[in-house]
């Protein structure tokens, strides 16, 4: 580490590939950051690397792979000042039809992945008495949709885990930071339609993965979901505060159905979910 990038704040943003996480290496890297932008696919963090960003191959579910690039970034920058957990996919189809096995795995990229990485940036942080985690959960950690049940799950678990983290480091000077978007045009909701239809495209839930996948379609079309700069926006409004908040909610979708969730019961939003998501009322 040489006296050019001593002073300099060291960002590590995962599953950087594509997505927010790809929007939230850029603005971190021209707000001034030394940027880690770790994922699988290395060869589509190319431009990111053009624009000065460090490309680091991980596979989150791979404690070698973890290990070994926390490793790297101690050794060459002193450890990370800002961690943005960004990996995630959604996988959906119905409880009954999923293998428990797929689940876990769901489990082990949205919760678990993000906890071992937290766990082996924290020492450095501690040092310091300084640092910002953001942990990327969803409007999905406070509501739920149908055929969802594993996907929520995870971030309902991020939103629990994350309040936990916070009161365990403040006294330590490290924030910890939810941000929760609503619906964004990444490639999120192909991955999320193949999965459902996958799964329960045909059997006793085909009605619902049907109209699910349909609906689903429609909101993230291009022109209906939100771009991912409402939500990077929201980022480096968490890193630039000297007191952050300890959520960041936006996007299509995200503050309404979060205000019915919490206001008006289960209920009204099943009623609601039911007629937007499935085209009519709950039973």
């Amino acid at each position: 580490m040489d006296s050019t990038t001593a002073n300099k704040k060291v960002a590590l943003v995962t599953g950087a590939s594509s997505g927010m996480g790809k929007a939230f290496a850029e603005a971190l890297i021209k707000e001034g950051l030394t940027v880690y932008a770790a994922a699988r696919r290395v060869d589509q963090m190319a431009d990111l690397v053009k624009l000065g960003a460090i490309v680091l191959k991980m596979d989150i579910t791979r404690d070698s792979d973890v290990v070994a690039a926390v490793n790297q970034i101690e050794k060459n920058h002193g450890g990370v000042d800002v961690l943005v957990n960004n990996a995630g996919f959604g996988m959906y189809g119905a409880m009954e039809d999923t293998a428990i096995d797929d689940a876990r795995y769901q489990f082990e990229v949205n919760l678990f992945g993000m906890a071992r990485v937290t766990q082996l940036i924290l020492p450095s942080m501690r040092r310091k008495a300084a640092g910002k985690i953001v942990n990327i959960s969803s409007m999905g950690g406070k509501i739920y949709t149908p055929l969802g049940s594993w996907y929520h799950a995870t971030k309902h678990a991020i939103e629990g885990w994350s309040d936990c983290l916070r009161l365990e480091l403040s006294p330590f000077g490290v924030d910890v930071v939810i941000i929760e978007p609503g619906a964004i045009a990444t490639e999120f909701a192909a991955v999320m339609r193949g999965h459902l239809l996958q799964r329960s495209g045909t059997g006793p839930y085909s009605s619902m993965a049907n109209a699910v996948a349909s609906s689903t379609k429609a909101a993230y079309e291009v022109g209906a979901a939100s771009d991912p700069k409402v939500i990077v926006d929201l980022l480096l409004k968490a890193i630039r505060a000297n007191h952050p908040k300890t959520r960041y909610a936006g996007g299509k979708y995200a503050r309404p159905m979060m205000f019915v969730r919490k206001w008006f019961g289960d209920r009204v939003f099943d009623k609601i979910i039911a007629s937007a998501v499935m085209g009519k009322p709950a039973q």
